[in-house]
Order: structure tokens, then sequence, then C-alpha cells
């Protein structure tokens, strides 16, 4: 099979019928074999019959519903796992991503031997102020923080080689960040295509300035998780063991000091007036404690479960 295409959404019953027939018609003028997967991540509208009439219509489309709403990472995770085509597109539902840029982003992973290609919505149509400067500060920050030469990493329509999805765990909400994961995972070649931005049709955006604060929080944690998701005692012991260090190089001086004073027959306070001796008992404290959070996240490490991250309702054409 040449594409699936995975389409993540919430509530977009009235841009549905326009997308299908869309990506349909670019699917058949390419000659592609093809499944289109739509993720129903909770949709309190008519979006889940719909999908279940396109399914009814043509054995290629097959459709999850989520039980409750968990998230645009957790209905990405699903359908990864479902995917069978050679070349993964994910879009948006919303048509502000074209189905016409779907040949192209195929093309560059097939004949460019690219793992991952992320569109860039150079020209967008958003609020200047509310979406459109906050995005470039994001997309500065995550650039410098993950390595990654990106400039938009919130773009919803992306190519992957299928090995690249079947190797990559996205959850909470790092759907942002699934180019870093997939570079933390060894996929290397990853590349960008300028693809057009359209104007939002039907409805509203499903994402407020909010995402941008949890898009900063998210790009903290995954830099944390790349470097260290594996071996935390690396971090916190050895910030433990240089915080008790101090403490006891401080609480040592404090020691030599007063028994030097003593020594002399010169004046000398009590150890509690000395404003070293609550340095020295502060840093001892948080080292000792940095070395425990070190340590229970190694126990933590080796012993977690892999929980559900979610709950499919109904499954259709799988």
């Amino acid at each position: 099979m040449n594409l699936s295409i995975l389409i993540p959404l919430l509530n977009e019953e009235e841009s549905l019928k326009e997308l299908y027939s869309w990506i349909i018609k670019v699917m058949q003028s390419n000659n592609y074999s093809y499944e289109i997967i739509f993720v129903d991540d909770g949709s309190t509208d008519n979006s889940w019959n719909i999908i279940e009439s396109f399914s009814n219509e043509n054995p290629n489309v097959k459709g999850i519903r989520f039980m409750k709403n968990f998230g645009k990472s957790q209905a990405l995770h699903a359908g990864f796992a479902k995917a069978q085509g050679d070349v993964i597109i994910t879009m948006d539902a919303d048509l502000q991503d074209s189905p016409d840029e779907i040949p192209g982003l195929y093309e560059m992973i097939t004949a460019q031997k690219y793992d991952l290609v992320s569109g860039w919505k150079k020209k967008r149509y958003d609020s200047v102020v509310a979406k459109n400067l906050p995005s470039k500060l994001f997309n500065w920050a995550a650039r410098k923080t993950s390595g990654v030469e990106l400039n938009d990493f919130n773009c919803g329509l992306k190519a992957y080689k299928n090995v690249v999805v079947k190797n990559i765990e996205v959850s909470g909400e790092m759907h942002r960040y699934i180019p870093v994961l997939a570079k933390n995972a060894g996929f290397g070649k990853i590349g960008e295509k300028v693809v057009i931005h359209q104007a939002r049709k039907y409805g509203e955006t499903k994402f407020g300035m909010e995402r941008f604060i949890n898009g900063f929080l998210d790009l903290i944690t995954i830099w944390f998780l790349s470097r260290f998701g594996k071996r935390p005692m690396h971090l916190f012991g050895a910030m433990g063991s240089l915080m008790f260090i101090i403490g006891f190089l401080a609480a040592g001086y404090i020691g030599i000091s007063k028994l030097y004073h003593m020594y002399n027959g010169m004046k000398y306070s009590l150890v509690t007036n000395n404003p070293w001796f609550y340095i020295a008992l502060t840093t001892m404290i948080l080292g000792t404690q940095l070395f425990l959070a070190g340590f229970l996240g190694e126990i933590i490490l080796r012993t977690k479960s892999n929980e559900a991250r979610y709950k499919v309702a109904r499954e259709v054409n799988f």
C-alpha cells in the first residue's frame, strides 16, 4: 500500500465531506493505493456518523472512535499503530491543510529518501498577535533546544516512512515534537516543504493561547527526556552530589573556623549565628533529596508498565 492518510479530529462535521472528496480526488488522479484513517477524538457532533457513512461506501476508509477526548497525541498514536501504508501522511480535518500537497510529500519520502518531511505554512492566515508571533517565538525556541532545523513544528501536515511511526512513542502533548522524537530514535534525514495554508472555512480552532504555554513546557520535558530519560540518576545524582559536597565543605569551614578561634583564644560566636551553618544545612538537605529523586527515577524507569493512554469505543474496517 502506498499511502495511509491519518486524520485526527474533534467536532469537524462541517468539513469532513469536503475533505474526504478532496482526498479521494487526489488519490485517484495519482493512482495511489491508500487507506484513510479517521480518528475521532471524542466528538460530540455528527462526525462519527459521517465517518461511518464513508466507510460503508469505501472499504479504504477506516475509523477509530475514542470514548472521550484524549488529545491529539493519543489520536496520532492510535492511528500510527494501525497504519499500513509505506508512507503515512498526517493532516488536520479543518481544511487548513491541502490534500493537493500529498503527492509532493510522498515524492520526498519515496524518491528523495527522507525519513520525515514536515510542512511549513510560510504564509499564514491566522491572527498575527494571537497566533503568528507566538508561533514564531515557539518555533525559534524549539529549534534552539532540539537542534532540529524546522520552521514550523506545529504544522499538522507531515509525511513519514512507515518505520518511523512504528518506532516512536507519541504521548501527552508531544505531537508538536514528533520530528524531535524521530531524531532521538535515530532517524536523521528530516526535511521540510513549504505548503499552502488555507483560512479556516468552518467552525473555530480547538487550540487557544494556552497551547503555546503547554508547548514550551513540553519542550523542556522532551529536552530532559532526550538527555536523561534513560538515566535520571546521571542528572539528579550529579546535582545532588554537588550540593552535598558544597554543604559538607561549608560545614567543615564552620567547624575548622570555630576550632581555630577557640585554640587561639579568640572571640567566637555560636555555630547557629554563622550564616554558613544555614547554607551547609540547606545544601546538604537539597543534595540528599536530589540524589533520592534520581534513585527513585531509576527504580520507576525499571518497573514502569505501559498503561493504555486512551480508550477506544468503536472501530470500522480494521
